[in-house]
């Protein structure tokens, strides 16, 4: 089954919420919750941007980004990240978690297979050029 246009709606979703949540940490203003933001701003941009163009460098440095357990996982941290304090912040981490437990969930359901732009990194272990 090709679920790739259904993943490519969610991950545009979760990069959505990532930009939303990281604005929501500049309040109230301190200097841990500006670099937080910052971090989860810059990460919901390169999700956002994984789905309509994969620079090369990225499949080198970030290639867990290509499966759904390294996607998955990735996002659970960033979700984990923007859990606290404000019930906005929940939410969206909570979305953001739930969704990356789904992704753990499907790299072991064989039937579903990542879509395209998930699956430009798989070389198998060790595969880069030196």
């Amino acid at each position: 089954m090709d679920f790739s246009d259904a993943f490519r709606l969610v991950n545009l979703a979760v990069g959505a919420l990532m930009i939303l949540g990281g604005i929501s940490q500049f309040f109230p203003i301190a200097f841990q919750s500006i670099v937080i933001g910052c971090y989860v701003i810059i990460f919901g941009l390169a999700t956002v941007l994984l789905e309509f163009q994969i620079p090369p460098y990225v499949a080198k440095y970030a290639s867990f980004l290509f499966s759904f357990l390294g996607r998955g996982i990735f996002y659970i941290f960033i979700g984990s990240i923007l859990l606290h304090n404000h019930v906005l912040r929940i939410i969206a981490g909570s979305i953001i978690g739930l969704i990356g437990v789904a992704y753990v969930a499907l790299e072991f359901v064989p039937s579903i297979e990542p879509p395209q732009n998930m699956r430009e990194a798989e070389q198998g272990w060790g595969a880069e050029q030196v």
